[in-house]
């Protein structure tokens, strides 16, 4: 999928990241249209190399960008960067406090010298006690009680996905499209931060405000007290999982009517959403008996029909091949052993258009040629940067 809408055409991001956080906060900006350039060292950014749950997180985080990969301890390599930096409107981050310090390409440094500059840092913790902690996206889960609210009592439990590292990546973009928009009125550039810990206890900030008001302290999801009667995964007759919910006493009495649930429908104790919530105990073990005689098939077109919410349980994988994703919601990726992949695009639409793929995530330093070439430097300087390790030719 081609993109034809590109928003942010002509913006200019410098990135220095690595795993997910930085990468992602990236590939928002370029699926958006930002012409992203990924700094990475001379070998490569180590993510591209991760095995196991890692495997997936370059391909998934670094399309529609440029590479150059180069040695920042040299001379050469750091005035080649910062030359760089200079020509971009927003950089971003994602390394351990200070770590860019001794480069002169932290915020302070940049800002002196480019008082425009979007300079967005990504960190475990924003300014206070913590902020020189490092963390990944399991210690702020851990920490922020998202992994209790995950787990079981006594089981804490992270989410079956980096949502903390990708969140904060959302809540960095909002920052430097907000910092970018009070720039055309002021000139000057901003220091965003967004992190982990503070978008965690963001995320769970619902559960608070529940045990503030309730006085009782929230449980787990996985035993909490749904809010409606019927809301829940049941199994059907071909041994799949569908989540039902009824969450509408009009949705109820559509339900008990396509399901000949006559009984329920004449039980005035179970008219309302409140009455049901009580008598659980009754239509859950019911539902469960009918449900199990149903093929998966029959059972969502059922809902479908009158408008239920529902959902088959799903894998991962399963999205691969599911026809509304098919329809412009996933990109075909090329990876660089050649293998074609699926993956999600970003999940927005501007004018019913959505946002696609403009360049495979790219191979080590792909760009180095292109960009050099762009600032000046001739054909022999490029050559002799390369001989001399300073960059990695592409």
């Amino acid at each position: 999928m081609q993109s034809s809408i590109q928003p942010l055409k002509g913006i200019r991001v410098v990135e220095f990241s690595h795993m997910v956080m930085g990468p992602a906060t990236g590939l928002i900006l370029a699926d958006l249209g930002a012409e992203v350039i990924k700094i990475e060292p001379l070998k490569g950014d180590n993510t591209r190399r991760l095995k196991g749950s890692g495997a997936g997180y370059f391909p998934m985080y670094n399309r529609n960008k440029k590479s150059l990969c180069v040695d920042l301890h040299t001379e050469q390599g750091l005035k080649l960067v910062t030359d760089l930096v200079a020509t971009a409107d927003v950089v971003i981050e994602n390394f351990r406090p200070g770590a860019l310090v001794q480069h002169g390409l932290d915020y302070e440094s940049l800002s002196a010298r480019q008082p425009g500059i979007v300079y967005c840092s990504l960190k475990g913790f924003l300014s206070g006690p913590y902020a020189h902690r490092t963390a990944l996206d399991e210690v702020a889960q851990m920490m922020g009680g998202l992994a209790y609210m995950t787990g079981l009592p006594d089981k804490p439990m992270r989410a079956g996905s980096s949502v903390i590292d990708i969140t904060g990546a959302m809540f960095g973009v909002i920052g430097i499209l907000a910092a970018l928009q009070e720039k055309q009125h002021t000139g000057l550039g901003k220091m965003v931060q967004s992190a982990l810990f503070e978008t965690t206890a963001f995320m769970v900030g619902q559960h608070i405000a529940q045990g503030a008001i309730s006085g009782v302290e929230p449980p787990p999801m996985s035993v909490r007290q749904s809010a409606w009667g019927v809301y829940d995964s049941f199994t059907t007759a071909d041994n799949e999982k569908v989540f039902v919910a009824v969450v509408s006493d009009t949705q109820w009495r559509k339900f008990c009517e396509a399901f000949d649930l006559t009984d329920f429908a004449m039980d005035d104790k179970l008219a309302t959403n409140g009455g049901r919530f009580d008598h659980r105990n009754i239509i859950i073990p019911k539902l469960t008996v009918v449900f199990a005689q149903m093929p998966t098939a029959t059972l969502m077109q059922k809902l479908d029909t009158i408008g239920l919410p529902y959902a088959p349980v799903n894998k991962p994988m399963d999205l691969v091949t599911d026809p509304h994703l098919n329809d412009g919601g996933l990109v075909d990726i090329e990876l660089e052993n050649g293998k074609r992949i699926k993956l999600p695009a970003l999940p927005i639409e501007m004018n019913q258009q959505k946002f696609g793929l403009r360049h495979n995530p790219p191979r080590e330093s792909e760009s180095a040629q292109q960009l050099l070439s762009a600032m000046g430097y001739s054909d022999d300087q490029i050559h002799q940067l390369i001989a001399d390790n300073v960059i990695r030719g592409d």
